[in-house]
């Protein structure tokens, strides 16, 4: 990885740019000598291509306004690395940089929205998430920073929780959700395959799984297979509804994070899951994710919500 961050790689790119637009100089000055040439007949030649039984090209020089449109353009070029980064390590004559921008942006932003972002943090989550400007303030954070992964309806994807259901892996208090928000989760299914057994072992175990919510499943697989749940029982419980603490999900209802078949849950047990929440607390700050937080609670209880400030 250090050979991409060598000073090498800065030169290599200036000199390729550079070459580059001079190279295509050099191509529009050889062109530009190029003259008209007419033949004994006094027709212009032509350059051997026929199309259509007579449609002939006529090899005649580039017209003029191209070619100097092409040099205003090589012009521009060469201005624009003088003045911009664009050359490798160069940061060009002005200092312009596009973190520079986007910070002073933020800045601007910040001027502007943080003390409402500040008053609404002094608002409980329950209640900031009936006023519906803080709810379209919420909504714009999250179709920006979390709908690539919960989708921009929020019902979730194939590992990816649904957050307009009342089924929530570590709890669906206002606390907890600012909290995962904030400080990230990292949810690890161990892989079980070495401790249930054999392959018929896992798979008997997934029948008994698949039987705690009422799905279908081969009873005599399950009957078997709940004695080898005994290995799960620590995170899932004896009655497999999970524990919250943990992120354990309870196996007892229908909501399934990649999908309730046998073959899924036995994909689950022999190599696990791993799925990550990263956390937002120095990306976006407390003051946001309050209001972030307030939306996603509102979420699964927008029956409840006392709706204000209409």
């Amino acid at each position: 990885m250090a050979d991409f961050t060598s000073g090498f790689w800065g030169i290599y790119i200036a000199v390729l740019t550079l070459v580059s637009v001079f190279g295509c100089a050099w191509l529009l000055w050889s062109q530009s000598t190029i003259k008209t040439v007419v033949n004994k007949e006094g027709h212009v030649e032509t350059t051997g291509h026929t199309w259509d039984e007579g449609l002939e090209e006529l090899n005649n020089p580039m017209p003029r306004w191209w070619m100097w449109l092409f040099y205003i353009t090589i012009v521009f070029g060469l201005a624009y690395l003088f003045l911009y980064p664009g050359l490798g390590a160069y940061e060009g004559k002005l200092g312009w940089a596009s973190k520079a921008q986007y910070e002073d942006e933020l800045k601007l932003a910040d001027e502007e929205y943080g003390p409402l972002f500040a008053k609404y943090q002094q608002v409980d989550v329950k209640t900031l998430a009936g006023d519906a400007q803080a709810r379209a303030m919420g909504e714009r954070l999250f179709l920006t920073y979390c709908a690539q992964c919960h989708g921009s309806d929020a019902r979730g994807n194939k590992g990816y929780p649904n957050l307009t259901d009342s089924d929530w892996l570590y709890g669906g208090d206002p606390e907890i959700i600012k909290a995962s928000i904030l400080k990230g989760r990292n949810g690890i299914m161990p892989a079980m395959g070495a401790a249930l057994g054999t392959e018929k072992d896992s798979e008997n175990v997934a029948h008994y799984v698949v039987s705690l919510s009422g799905s279908a499943a081969d009873p005599i697989k399950a009957a078997v297979g709940k004695e080898k749940f005994a290995a799960c029982v620590a995170c899932h419980g004896a009655d497999g509804k999970g524990n919250p603490a943990l992120g354990a999900p309870n196996l007892t209802d229908k909501t399934w994070l990649y999908g309730g078949s046998v073959a899924t849950i036995m994909e689950t047990l022999r190599g696990g899951r791993n799925n990550v929440m990263p956390a937002f607390s120095e990306f976006l700050g407390e003051p946001k994710i309050h209001v972030l937080s307030a939306y996603v609670w509102g979420l699964s209880n927008i029956s409840t919500l006392p709706v204000t400030n209409k």
